[in-house]
């Protein structure tokens, strides 16, 4: 006699059956409720922001157990990892000027691990990186984001110099993952390290658009 599947079981299974057009618009229910849910049950914003933090170093992990084990940085984008670095940096400049709390830790330590993957695939594993798929110019984003950030920024008291890097962090950190993106494209292949590193990512920009809502 045949065991009862599980209800999360059975769920999955029907999710993976789905045409794509379905399992895009169950994503955005499920997106959806999730943001109300946290609204009620979150009473201190500031967390997910942490969350947020802690989730990009956890991907950021995945990437270094990946380099380390596979010793191949195929599949990657170091402009995706420039970018990343790039708004860390501005980020870690704000925060000591503005706040100089956890989130500086927090960064610190995340910008130190992704400089060492960008040596890694600049250097030590040059001759596994796909450059001719890692084609996205990154002034496309840069430059969008710097405009933007120059007419629209937080009204605080803080200097408006400052407040100019922190929006320019904050849009850059949201298009940050596109070059990765257009590499998983051009290869039409997604290896597993990579795509849990694209996930967490997505996870950390979850919460930064549930931070900023609030």
């Amino acid at each position: 006699m045949r065991a009862p599947k599980r209800p999360i079981h059975a769920v999955s299974t029907w999710v993976r059956r789905q045409p794509p057009k379905v399992k895009a618009f169950l994503a955005v229910v499920s997106g959806m409720a999730a943001l109300v849910l946290l609204r009620f049950i979150v009473h201190d914003h500031d967390n997910l922001f942490v969350a947020a933090e802690a989730v990009h170093s956890i991907g950021i992990s995945v990437l270094i157990y990946k380099l380390m084990k596979e010793k191949t940085c195929a599949g990657l984008s170091l402009k995706s990892q420039e970018l990343t670095a790039i708004f860390l940096a501005v980020r870690l400049y704000c925060s000591f000027v503005m706040e100089y709390d956890i989130h500086t830790l927090l960064d610190l330590a995340t910008l130190a691990t992704t400089l060492w993957v960008i040596y890694m695939i600049r250097f030590n594993l040059r001759s596994s990186y796909m450059e001719d798929k890692d084609n996205f110019a990154i002034y496309y984003v840069v430059v969008p984001c710097a405009v933007l950030a120059l007419l629209i920024h937080p009204s605080t008291s803080h200097n408006i110099l400052n407040r100019i890097f922190w929006a320019f962090c904050v849009y850059l950190e949201a298009v940050s993952v596109l070059p990765q993106l257009r590499v998983m494209q051009n290869t039409k292949i997604v290896e597993p390290f990579t795509a849990h590193y694209v996930f967490a990512l997505g996870v950390a920009r979850f919460w930064i658009v549930v931070d900023t809502c609030w």
